[in-house]
């Protein structure tokens, strides 16, 4: 199969520092922005409108939002589904600090509905993260420090 060895072919030539970006295609790009700027405390970092592309900063991260009607996001093919399917199941953005209530209840003033926290064993060991859907169906997972514990075991 294309892009897939057959056999394997040995350790990396490079270590993998953490996600450098994550792009979303969407149908409504301004209300990502919106939501990702306003809600999740991201920034505009760089706005390329004849792309349809927007980029925020999410710590040492980006998140690109590409307009599904923008020149690269004809490029991607259809827009996402509307109902079935997503692009992704989710992704997970380290906060801090991490005072459930609080963040509970900011997002609850945005009119969305976070989920209970929950103990889920991430890049860092075991913490606490709370879930809540962008705009478009996109589940983000907003996680706290891990405890010290490495052992995924028991860990949602």
């Amino acid at each position: 199969m294309p892009g897939r060895p057959t056999e394997p072919q040995g350790p990396a030539p490079f270590a993998i520092g953490g996600i450098d970006h994550l792009v979303l295609r969407a149908r409504d790009a301004a209300s990502l922005v919106r939501f990702y700027c306003e809600v999740l405390g991201c920034s505009e970092e760089r706005r390329l409108d004849e792309y349809g592309l927007v980029q925020l900063r999410a710590g040492a991260s980006l998140i690109d939002i590409v307009d599904s009607d923008g020149r690269l996001g004809r490029a991607g093919g259809e827009a996402p589904a509307t109902t079935d399917g997503h692009n992704l199941d989710h992704f997970c953005l380290r906060v801090d600090p991490f005072d459930a209530a609080a963040i509970q209840s900011h997002l609850r003033a945005a009119g969305l509905a976070p989920s209970e926290v929950r103990r889920v064993y991430g890049a860092e060991g075991t913490g606490p993260s709370i879930y809540v859907e962008d705009p478009e169906g996109n589940r983000v997972e907003l996680k706290g420090p891990a405890d010290g514990t490495r052992d995924p075991a028991g860990s949602s």
